[in-house]
């Protein structure tokens, strides 16, 4: 039995019409709050707790790629959302770059941290 046969056809049909539903700009700043989120953790951003400090999750190369997707994502899609929901989100974006550099022990050149190559330098 392959994995299309297990899921019924009603079920499939009841996800589509959910997700036809929901506005593009949702789906957008829906996925841009994910990438941020992540981008905190692994810039070392987390809320320490008694298992584990932040700073055990810190990975400075996964925050780069997240945070260059992020710039793309938020880049690519500030002229469909508009201002009132892009604005937000390049405030975010440019908290992570600055953390990120703040936290890399080598900082980059002006416009080569993660993400620049879409928002220009960010100081």
């Amino acid at each position: 039995m392959s994995s299309e046969e297990s899921v019924p056809a009603e079920a499939v049909a009841e996800v589509t019409r959910d997700i036809a539903e929901v506005p593009a700009v949702e789906v957008i700043t829906s996925a841009a709050v994910h990438l941020m989120s992540a981008a905190a953790v692994k810039c070392g951003l987390a809320e320490d707790s008694p298992e584990q400090p932040a700073a055990e999750l810190q990975d400075l190369d996964e925050a780069r790629k997240l945070i260059t997707a992020l710039a793309g994502l938020v880049t690519g899609a500030a002229t469909v959302i508009g201002d009132h929901h892009a604005r937000p989100l390049r405030d975010g974006l440019r908290s992570l770059q600055l953390a990120f550099r703040e936290a890399s022990d080598i900082p980059d050149e002006p416009g080569q941290g993660p993400g620049e190559k879409f928002t220009g330098p960010v100081r």
